[in-house]
């Protein structure tokens, strides 16, 4: 026999006591062929309710109290034993589901109620189809809180105005397609914020998963990094307990509709139902209290079986929140003594790679979830672009777990150069390269080999670079980004440093914690305005710069990110700055050789060049830095592209003047024009 036959035959027996109601009631009834019965009282109607004797503590009739007991239906019998039910409840939750299951329940009740607009169960018709009398208190009180199916939420009493025989008994929807099989999108549930997840299959059990095992059963508090805080870290805390995840989202419930009580309510119900773990988060920042005791405070159902819940958010757990008791973990220990190394990760998300995917990734920190996910959209870029995959497509994918915070406070730059592109010395190259080994191998350095600084310190590596304006310091972090395969996001010191007390500090909070969040390279340039020296404390200006200082000093320290930090004054920053630097570069004023490199790489195609240029001979009568050689080859492209001709030595020399002009220095003479074999009313000028 089918589920569905089951079922059926329950709503067979249970008509059959309805019809035997029907037939007590009608014996004896002087209106029972009246067909506008229901709609008005009679005299006779009246004196016949008169003359009915009242209720008593008879023995229970023979009705529906045997009825939800005759045959087995596996859901049905899941259901009353997950939620405590006794035979009494399972006969009361039976009466009230049946107009949801069989269209001819609806008029009978109408008849039986006296209102043909009562198509569904009151609490008097109930007790009376499962023979208690409407005077007996342990019967009235199984439909009251307190009892299973109050606390579980099986059945809601509507229209609580009227008398308590009269209210309607409702049977949540959800329910009844749970009865049905009717698994389906839970777009009923919290106003469709709860949903299912995936669990982890075969993994080793954590600590929550113990925790959560214990008896007796307690919510657990799962404090999360900021940025971290997302259901896929929270359900990985969950492995081994073999139990499917349904997740509830705060932001996604309207507290116009529901209250929070009532969300997680009716998410605890669905739970209970499919014997499923429970995440509520990210709690939203402001409202934790308020979610904490929705999940902790709710009262326990009697005889249930217990669900498995877990909140997780960024904030740590106030005790002063709720009276309950509820175990808190932070995530990111758990994490830190049972997470898989992310170089295994990236072999097994991408086993068949041209190249060491691990290498390549080095520098993100991802979760397991987001290096999933970044290789399975890495896989989606090379096949839509009928390519192999290529460590391109890595870094696009795992800059796509970015977070997006961080471009209200920064101006993200996108890298467009690479190392062939600095034209340095050997030492602040391999300086450079030492930066970018260090971002790679982090994990493996401190986290695989014990190297972790210990004290509070986070695993980021800052670096300065150290020159003259134009000496290549924002182009080499930008070189940093781009062998990193990251972004880099410029800080704008305007939109950082604030008169106001207080305020620089608040601003710079903000954007470490958002990079904290994101795989990129934070570039302060112009960088000894924030780390400036401190000074001796003469009044309260003095006492407040200092505490910026100081400030700074710990958020440092606490960093994980890759930060370079530019200055053209290196003395002027704080020495206790130095020692929480893992690279200092010193980018020297360029050589005559170097300027040659530097213009003939400015000359490259496919900029087009005349015959007459001759690299040596800028390199040698311009004194130049790399950024000027740069602006100066730039307006000598402008003035060539105005004439209609490739960039001549002319233009050329014109460039170099003007870069002379800026900084107030001495313009060669026209010697130098002669040796070049160029006339001085040759010159192109653009105004």
């Amino acid at each position: 026999m089918s589920d569905t036959q089951v079922l059926a035959g329950l709503l067979e027996e249970l008509r059959q006591a309805v019809a035997s109601r029907v037939a007590e009631l009608s014996a004896d009834d002087p209106t029972a062929h009246d067909p506008l019965r229901g709609l008005y009282l009679s005299p006779d109607a009246a004196d016949q309710l008169l003359a009915r004797p009242g209720p008593d503590e008879a023995a229970p009739r023979d009705h529906a109290a045997s009825v939800a007991e005759t045959n087995s239906h596996p859901r049905w019998d899941l259901l009353c034993t997950r939620f405590g039910l006794d035979a009494l409840d399972r006969a009361l939750l039976l009466v009230a589901l049946a107009p949801d299951l069989d269209r001819r329940f609806a008029p009978l009740y109408g008849y039986l109620n006296d209102d043909v607009g009562k198509r569904r169960a009151t609490v008097g018709l109930a007790l009376d189809l499962c023979g208690r009398s409407t005077l007996c208190g342990t019967a009235r009180a199984r439909l009251l809180p307190g009892a299973p199916l109050a606390d579980g939420r099986l059945l809601l009493l509507e229209q609580p105005e009227r008398p308590f025989l009269e209210r309607e008994l409702r049977v949540p929807d959800r329910v009844t397609a749970y009865l049905l099989d009717g698994d389906g999108a839970l777009r009923t549930v919290a106003g469709g914020a709860v949903s299912t997840m995936q669990s982890t299959e075969g993994a080793a059990p954590t600590v929550v998963g113990a925790a959560l095992r214990r008896e007796p059963a307690r919510p657990v508090y799962l404090r999360c990094p900021r940025g971290q805080d997302h259901p896929a870290s929270a359900a990985r805390t969950c492995a081994g307990l073999g139990q499917p995840l349904l997740h509830l989202d705060p932001a996604r419930v309207d507290p116009a509709q529901h209250a929070h009580g009532e969300a997680v309510a009716d998410a605890v119900r669905e739970a209970r139902l499919w014997d499923a773990v429970l995440l509520v988060g990210p709690l939203p920042t402001g409202a934790e209290a308020d979610w904490v005791r929705a999940v902790a405070e709710l009262p326990p159902v009697s005889g249930a079986v217990a669900v498995p819940q877990v909140l997780f958010a960024a904030a740590p757990l106030d005790p002063g929140w709720t009276r309950a008791h509820l175990l808190a973990l932070d995530a990111a220990e758990e994490a830190e003594n049972s997470a898989v190394p992310s170089a295994e990760l990236w072999q097994k998300a991408l086993p068949g790679a041209g190249f060491d995917p691990a290498e390549e990734a080095g520098a993100y920190r991802l979760s397991p979830d987001q290096i999933d996910r970044a290789a399975r959209t890495a896989l989606d870029l090379a096949a839509v672009r009928a390519e192999p995959l290529r460590p391109e497509h890595l870094h696009q994918a795992a800059r796509s777990q970015n977070a997006v915070g961080l471009e209200r406070h920064a101006r993200r730059v996108r890298p467009a150069v690479g190392l062939p592109d600095l034209v340095l010395p050997a030492e602040p190259l391999r300086r450079i390269e030492e930066l970018v080994h260090r971002a790679r191998h982090r994990e493996q350095v401190l986290r695989g080999w014990g190297m972790r600084r210990g004290g509070g310190r986070g695993s980021g590596v800052i670096a300065v670079f150290a020159g003259e304006s134009g000496t290549g310091k924002t182009l080499a972090a930008e070189v940093v980004a781009g062998a990193l395969g990251l972004d880099l996001y410029v800080v704008e010191l305007s939109a950082v440093v604030d008169k106001y007390v207080g305020e620089t500090e608040k601003n710079l909070e903000r954007i470490f914690a958002q990079a904290d969040a994101v795989n990129a390279v934070l570039l302060f340039d112009e960088a000894d305005a924030v780390f400036g020296k401190r000074s001796e404390v003469k009044d309260s200006h003095d006492r407040y710069a200092n505490l910026e200082s100081a400030y700074l000093l710990q958020r440092l320290e606490a960093f994980d990110g890759v930060a370079v930090l530019t200055t053209n004054l290196r003395g002027n920053i704080d020495e206790a700055f130095t020692r929480r630097f893992d690279v200092v570069v010193d980018f020297p004023f360029p050589d005559e050789e170097q300027r040659r490199a530097l213009w003939e790489h400015c000359l490259r195609p496919p900029l087009p060049v005349a015959e007459d240029v001759q690299a040596g001979f800028l390199a040698r009568e311009f004194e130049l830095a790399g950024g000027a050689i740069r602006s100066a080859a730039v307006t000598a492209a402008y003035l060539a592209a105005a004439a209609g001709r490739p960039v001549g030595a002319a233009d050329l020399l014109e460039g170099a003047r003007r870069e002379y002009a800026k900084s107030g220095r001495l313009v060669p003479s026209n010697e130098a024009e002669a040796a070049a074999g160029i006339g001085a009313g040759a010159l192109t000028r653009f105004w």
